[in-house]
């Protein structure tokens, strides 16, 4: 499924970027483009960085990137 429509970047492309270390909003914004254009996906993608991460501290945090 699309997460960003702007991008044209799926929730498997958002993963594999997650899985590859991209851990914060800025690096996936870096890497995939993502919430860069009309801020559509930012909730959908911050959500997806959550899951992958967890509560666990494992990722940087997500609300201030």
């Amino acid at each position: 499924m699309y997460v960003c429509i702007c991008q044209a970047v799926t929730s498997k492309q958002l993963a594999a970027t997650i899985a590859q270390g991209a851990t914060t909003m800025k690096a996936l914004r870096s890497e995939l483009g993502v919430a860069t254009c009309c801020g559509k996906c930012a909730r959908d993608v911050r959500s997806q960085l959550q899951q992958v991460c967890g509560n666990s501290g494992a990722c940087a945090c997500v609300a201030r990137n």
